[in-house]
């Protein structure tokens, strides 16, 4: 089903002309000009991809040349091929970097969030042996779900849904090594699951201003906490159907 993209289309249109204007005059030139200049623009190619995430395509493929060539043609008047298509998406990496910083950015302080992990792998764990896409950067690793080869995703929210911050880190890397670093503009509760248990990183946290609260793990002494705390708590799994859109 077609849906209206004017207003997204122009959102990020208004984005990356600010972000160009803003860094015109930063980067030193090279002193070389392109030799071929896509017709398409950089804020049509970030629309394209930001709308295959809330297309119903399972993957991007099938969205490119079936979902946007039937619904969107019109849009997008000089659509190159699937191919140049996947050659010209590494130019606007850093443009979605800086929405989803900008994004970030624009959350509500509220005073109380919340923060998971997701795994994302880059191919079946019997292919692992074999994938060289990611090689070096992808690490294995081992969830709740099992075996994995890929990255982790980490993730703060408020208590309506709003993303407050995010970060990809290896697969083998402990999800409460970037918590710190995550959360530094945050005060008040945050409220996480038992992998986040640690004495260090709660005094760390606390100290400026952030209560860690999570439930206990099995044999540990009972924390006390305010009724309000235990209210928020068992909400937790707000976060984990932010997780699921993403």
């Amino acid at each position: 089903m077609k849906k209206d993209i004017t207003e997204l289309y122009c959102c990020v249109e208004d984005f990356c002309r600010a972000v160009d204007d803003n860094f015109a005059n930063r980067f030193l030139s090279n002193g070389k000009k392109p030799t071929r200049v896509p017709e398409i623009a950089h804020s049509e190619i970030l629309t394209i991809i930001l709308l295959y995430h809330k297309s119903p395509c399972k993957n991007f493929k099938a969205f490119y040349l079936c979902y946007l060539q039937l619904f969107y043609r019109s849009e997008f008047s000089k659509l190159p091929s699937y191919h140049r298509f996947i050659a010209l998406k590494p130019r606007v990496l850093w443009y979605l970097a800086l929405l989803l910083q900008w994004f970030c950015e624009q959350a509500k302080m509220t005073g109380t969030s919340y923060i998971d992990t997701s795994t994302i792998a880059v191919c079946h764990k019997k292919r692992i042996s074999r994938n060289k896409v990611f090689n070096h950067l992808a690490e294995i690793s081992k969830s709740t779900y099992g075996w994995f080869f890929g990255f982790k995703l980490h993730l703060v929210i408020n208590e309506i849904g709003e993303i407050q911050a995010l970060t990809l880190t290896k697969g083998n890397v402990d999800d409460r090594k970037p918590l710190p670093t995550l959360t530094k503009r945050l005060t008040g509760l945050l409220f996480g699951d038992k992998g986040y248990i640690k004495k260090e990183l709660f005094e760390k946290l606390f100290d400026r201003g952030l209560k860690l609260v999570t439930k206990v793990k099995k044999g540990m002494k009972n924390a006390l906490i305010s009724l309000k705390e235990k209210i928020l708590l068992r909400k937790r799994s707000i976060i984990e159907t932010v997780l699921i859109l993403e």
